[in-house]
């Protein structure tokens, strides 16, 4: 059992039958009355997000979760493969338990894949991943006074918004959490 003091961002709890997962949470303390928590949560097999408020001291039931380091290996349609990086077992996942992870996912990569028991439940990305631009418009020299950004498209087919300097070939460090661009990493 964890209580509304242990709620983290990540944390899994069984929620009216199902794992929910904790996307962000506030703590509130109103001028009168209890203080509660305020939760948005997502469903971890279906991906449907919730919004639900706990009484301060509230008990839920914590979903323990097993961490395995694998390998991604590919993907052929809906199935993604991954590889223990410990015993060699191969791991499925489908795509809705890939989830926004497909996005940062590049062959080869090490991930972590949340497991219940021996049924993998979750891919957790690294925060931060460094990807190569494949595709974006030439900045215009000289057009910087407004801090202009420009859309990348990631080796992935993820889209992130990056300064004008940004060539086609960079590696660009990523947020796993927001999908922001943070810096490049080479050139």
């Amino acid at each position: 059992m964890a209580s509304t003091a242990d709620f983290r961002n990540g944390l899994v709890m069984e929620l009216d039958g199902q794992m929910m997962r904790i996307v962000e949470f506030l703590h509130v303390k109103p001028g009168k009355g209890g203080a509660f928590v305020r939760t948005k949560l997502k469903n971890v097999e279906t991906g449907a997000v919730i919004e639900r408020t706990f009484r301060a001291g509230e008990k839920v039931s914590e979903v323990r979760l097993e961490r395995r380091n694998v390998q991604y290996l590919y993907n052929d349609g809906d199935i993604y493969h991954f590889m223990d990086t410990e015993t060699y077992d191969q791991l499925q996942l489908s795509a809705d338990r890939v989830g926004e992870a497909r996005d940062y996912l590049r062959e080869n990569d090490t991930v972590q894949i949340l497991m219940r028991g021996d049924t993998p439940i979750m891919v957790e990305l690294p925060t931060h991943v460094v990807l190569t631009v494949k595709e974006t418009e030439p900045g215009v020299r000289g057009d910087t006074a407004s801090g202009a950004n420009k859309p990348a498209t990631m080796e992935t087919g993820l889209v992130v918004t990056v300064p004008l300097f940004i060539e086609v070939g960079d590696e660009l460090k990523i947020d796993t959490r927001s999908g922001e661009y943070i810096e490049r990493t080479s050139k």
